[in-house]
């Protein structure tokens, strides 16, 4: 969530942030809040300071054998008024952490205002594939070539689901053993988080309570911070790797990746942009995350991107990276940069990992902080992910991209290994 004390120090400041991503947001209910919360907590201190100096007082008079009486009638309705009050700030604090739990993350200031309309492509690698004779979208190729059998994955699962077959499932744990390896070889920390989340989890993460319908929910309790849900992406798992924990500086950054399946309900319009494995109820990704002191979080930031085009380009593939505006990010983030993949039969490109940096906001949804080496003072980390890299989308520029005349498909060097063939051939 956004500092408090940053609102309450520059409320003009955090509105024309928050404009950028098109949230008009009148903070004058927040302060008001939070300048009641702030005197009602001024007041039950003072009260509690004369309670204890008043116990002083009763335990010497006793001693003295003289009369407390007058003093014990005061304590008592100091003790009520106390009781009252400490209510009342609870109830104070429910209604800011509603209004808070709201707001989603300050972009940078170098993040643009607007929304996809405003995203800024900063490269691109390789120029795109030219082909000279027809070409097959990657649903026809899959068929062709034996890769997906999409009418029975709707009959296992329903709709936007499929099951990938033959090379189709060696293509694809290729592509997972790839990233895993990858990772691995940098240093990070292979973590298989449950798949079965606890509400916490989504709240940390800043999905919950705005985006709590978009998950697959497999328990509903009365009340709304309980329950449990399928994860959506691995990065909901690790930000609460370390929830309510204080780190030493020295353990920092925290790398880990993670493999995952991701359960989403991803209501889509059925477009062209979203058949075959375009959009789905579940899709595999391997996901990387770091903790870190805010001072390295922008070199972090960096480090990730790099990594997710490095596993493109080892592909092969025509791609592009993009700086998201302000209303294209995801509601946690502060920062997020796009690798995006041609689709030739498409024209246009698509995500295949985003990487982004929360800075500090994740971390204080889920009191995740460290202590400085050199003065022991107590900060909050930021947090980064980044798809290293989601399969689904993937693999439909890699079908694409890597189409023959003669209706076969490449298979990348780094893949070869695993799908055992350099070309499948239609079947």
């Amino acid at each position: 969530m956004i500092d408090l004390k940053l609102i309450r120090d520059n409320p003009d400041k955090v509105s024309d942030a928050l404009l950028k991503r098109g949230e008009d947001v009148d903070l004058t209910k927040l302060l008001s809040l939070d300048k009641q919360r702030r005197a009602k907590i001024t007041e039950v201190e003072g009260l509690k300071s004369r309670r204890n100096q008043v116990s002083s007082e009763i335990s010497v008079m006793r001693r003295e054998n003289r009369s407390a009486d007058h003093l014990i009638e005061e304590m008592k309705d100091v003790s009520s008024m106390i009781k009252m009050l400490d209510l009342q700030v609870a109830e104070l604090e429910n209604q800011i952490s509603d209004i808070m739990d709201e707001l989603p993350n300050l972009p940078d200031e170098d993040v643009p205002s607007g929304g996809k309309e405003n995203n800024e492509v900063i490269r691109k690698w390789r120029d795109k594939p030219d082909f000279n004779y027809e070409i097959l979208d990657h649903v026809e190729l899959s068929k062709k070539l034996g890769l997906i059998d999409y009418n029975r994955g709707v009959k296992l699962g329903g709709a936007n689901f499929w099951l990938y077959k033959g090379d189709g499932a060696l293509i694809e744990w290729g592509l997972i053993n790839y990233f895993i390896e990858s990772h691995a070889a940098d240093g990070y920390e292979f973590i298989l988080p449950p798949h079965i989340l606890r509400y916490e989890c989504g709240y940390a993460a800043g999905q919950f309570p705005k985006f709590a319908d978009e998950v697959f929910h497999i328990s509903q309790k009365e009340t709304k911070h309980e329950g449990q849900f399928l994860l959506p992406t691995a990065e909901t798992a690790l930000i609460n790797l370390h929830r309510d924990e204080i780190l030493e500086e020295t353990e920092l950054p925290k790398k880990y990746f993670s493999f995952t399946p991701c359960y989403r309900k991803e209501v889509g319009s059925y477009r062209a942009t979203e058949k075959g494995t375009m959009r789905g109820h579940q899709f595999n990704k391997v996901e990387m995350f770091q903790f870190t002191v805010p001072e390295m979080s922008d070199d972090a930031h960096m480090e990730l991107l790099e990594k997710a085009e490095k596993l493109v380009q080892g592909l092969g593939l025509h791609y592009q990276v993009t700086k998201l505006a302000a209303q294209d990010m995801g509601g946690a983030m502060a920062k997020t940069f796009d690798v995006e993949i041609w689709i030739p039969s498409l024209g246009s490109y698509t995500e295949v990992s985003s990487i982004s940096n929360a800075r500090d906001y994740q971390a204080r949804r889920g009191k995740v902080r460290f202590k400085r080496t050199n003065n022991k003072k107590t900060e909050f980390v930021h947090t980064l992910n980044a798809s290293g890299l989601a399969t689904s989308r993937l693999y439909a520029g890699l079908v694409e991209q890597l189409q023959q005349a003669d209706g076969s498909m490449l298979i990348p060097d780094v893949l070869r290994k695993w799908v055992g063939k350099e070309i499948v051939y239609p079947t």
